[in-house]
Order: structure tokens, then C-alpha cells, then sequence
């Protein structure tokens, strides 16, 4: 019988290239945000996969890019963390583009990692494969990847092949987490990112980075369903209308969304009451950081 594996693996890539819907695809549930708009995750999600022989502890990391702002400096400080102290690095691309400043920036960090690094070569579905043979090889040429492995995260394609690689590099070590826990993150957490992913997804260009998302109750009520307060934080009165819509239709169309997946996540039936207030400049001050759960790490 073989020995029982366990270990951390960071997941690094620029903004949308797809590394929260790999873990997603990977753990089976819906823990890290997506969204088509970058920069959608803000912290270090951890996502945690049981098998009989192996449990391999996820590190989503926020996309790599300039800090503009606190938050920024938050985020790009998270995932250089990340890199630190884990046993495996997967490095996720986006085979539809050359490689760019991002990704050359990314080399640059993993050239000071010590341990290995694989290369998921993802959306292998949306191009021919000759068409991609010399994005791989570009990449190849400039870094000793440990792996390089052709995947499509959501269509599903070549994830064993993955997580195979990812196996190979993990230690001997023990369970560290029960086999039915797939995060470390609180619901409230959870529940949280879901609204804002469903914000990110119907509004305007101008809105997703400016949102916050704080649950201000959380209670199962007598008859076993859930009530959900949460307030949508936006930073100007401007950014309050569009997330509200004409008449509160775009309100009633995120919550609609947002509590079809929180009713997934509590296995119960909720009412989301959803509000939207404005808190000028947040992304600037480190309280309201500390308000929404972007806590400092020494």
C-alpha cells in the first residue's frame, strides 16, 4: 500500500487566466470566486482536496499585477506569500496568448522558489493544437518547469493529468484536514464572494473593483431556511445606481443569482436581503480593509 501524501500547492497566474475555475474544478465545489473581469480574487483562499491517498491543500492567490491602491498592495503581497512555504507551484497560462509583461513578471518571482513548478497550460479547448505547441515552447525555453501540462479547466480536460503532477511532488505526511472540509474559510466568508462574483458579472466596467461585500447577519431561522443580510459596498454614489438598476431590477437579478448558489453551498433555503451603501475611497483605508476580511500577514 502506498504511503498517504499531503501537502500545500500555491496556484499563481495573471488575472484571468483561469486559476479559481481550475481549483473549483478540482475540489468539485464552488469556493473561489470567478468572473471574466480581472483581479476577482482578493485573498488566499484555501481549498483543500481528500482523496483516499493524498490530500493536497490549495492556495488561490489573487492575480498578479501593479498594486494601485491598499487593496492592491494586499493582493500582490498575498501572492508573493503564497510562493513561500508550500510544497508545489502551479503556474496556470493562458494558451490563447503569447506570452506578456504578466507572465515574464511571474518568471522573475518563481526564479527565487525552491520548490517545483509546473506549468498548466489551460484553455487548450478554445485553440488547435499546433496553434499552441509554440506558446508551450515559449515558456520552455525560459524556465525548468517540473511539468507542463495541457488542461482545460472548464471543459474538465486533462485535470487527472494535473493533479497526477501535482501528487508526484507532494511529501509523505498526514491528513490535516477532515476528509469532508473543502475550505478554511468561514460560510459568512463564502457567502460573501458569491454576491460579489454575481455583482462582478452584471455590472459595468467601472464597478467590480470598487466592491466590497460585507454579511452583516446570518441566522437559520425556526422553519430550518436562512436569513442573509448583506450589504454591497460601492465607493461613489454613481456606482450605488448602477449596482441598484432602474426600479432595483439589477438588485433583484444579483440576489436572485447570488442565493441560487448560496442555497447550493447551505444545502437550506434562503432569503437574501441585499442592501447597497456607499463608503468613499474603502479600497484606501486599511480599517475598512481589516472590515472586510483582508487581514495582514506579518
Amino acid at each position: 500500500m502506498n504511503a498517504h501524501k499531503s501537502g500545500f500547492a500555491a496556484v499563481i497566474g495573471r488575472p484571468n487566466v483561469g486559476k479559481s475555475t481550475l481549483i473549483n474544478a478540482l475540489i468539485g465545489q464552488k469556493i473561489a470566486i470567478m468572473s471574466d473581469k480581472p483581479q476577482t480574487t482578493r485573498s488566499r483562499i484555501l481549498c483543500i482536496l481528500t482523496e483516499e491517498d493524498v490530500q493536497v491543500i490549495f492556495l488561490d492567490t489573487p492575480g498578479v499585477h501593479k498594486p494601485k491602491h491598499k487593496l492592491g498592495d494586499y493582493m500582490a503581497k498575498a501572492t508573493e506569500e503564497a510562493l513561500h512555504g508550500v510544497d508545489v507551484v502551479v503556474f496556470v497560462v493562458d494558451v490563447t496568448e503569447k506570452m506578456g509583461a504578466g507572465e515574464q513578471y511571474i518568471l522573475k518571482q518563481l526564479a527565487n522558489v525552491r520548490v517545483p513548478v509546473l506549468l498548466a497550460v489551460n484553455k487548450v479547448d478554445c485553440i488547435l493544437r499546433q496553434q499552441s505547441l509554440p506558446i508551450i515552447e515559449s515558456y520552455a525555453k525560459v524556465y525548468d518547469f517540473a511539468g507542463i501540462v495541457p488542461i482545460s479547466a472548464r471543459e474538465g480536460e486533462n485535470l487527472d493529468g494535473l493533479l497526477a503532477e501535482i501528487k508526484a511532488h507532494l511529501p509523505e505526511g498526514p491528513q490535516y484536514y477532515p476528509a469532508d472540509m473543502v475550505t478554511d474559510q468561514p460560510e459568512r466568508l463564502i457567502v460573501a464572494e458569491l454576491v460579489r462574483e454575481k455583482v462582478l458579472a452584471l455590472t459595468r466596467d467601472e464597478i467590480p473593483h470598487a466592491v466590497a461585500v460585507d454579511i452583516e447577519e446570518m441566522t437559520t431561522r425556526q422553519k430550518g431556511d436562512v436569513y442573509i443580510r448583506a450589504v454591497i459596498y460601492v465607493e461613489r454614489e454613481s456606482q450605488k445606481g448602477i449596482v441598484i438598476g432602474a426600479k432595483g431590477a439589477l438588485l433583484r437579478t444579483i440576489g436572485a443569482q447570488a442565493r441560487a448558489d448560496v442555497e447550493t453551498l447551505l444545502g437550506a433555503k434562503v432569503y437574501l436581503d441585499l442592501w447597497v451603501k456607499t463608503r468613499k475611497d474603502w479600497r484606501n483605508r486599511a480599517a475598512a480593509l481589516r472590515e472586510f476580511g483582508f487581514y495582514e500577514t506579518d
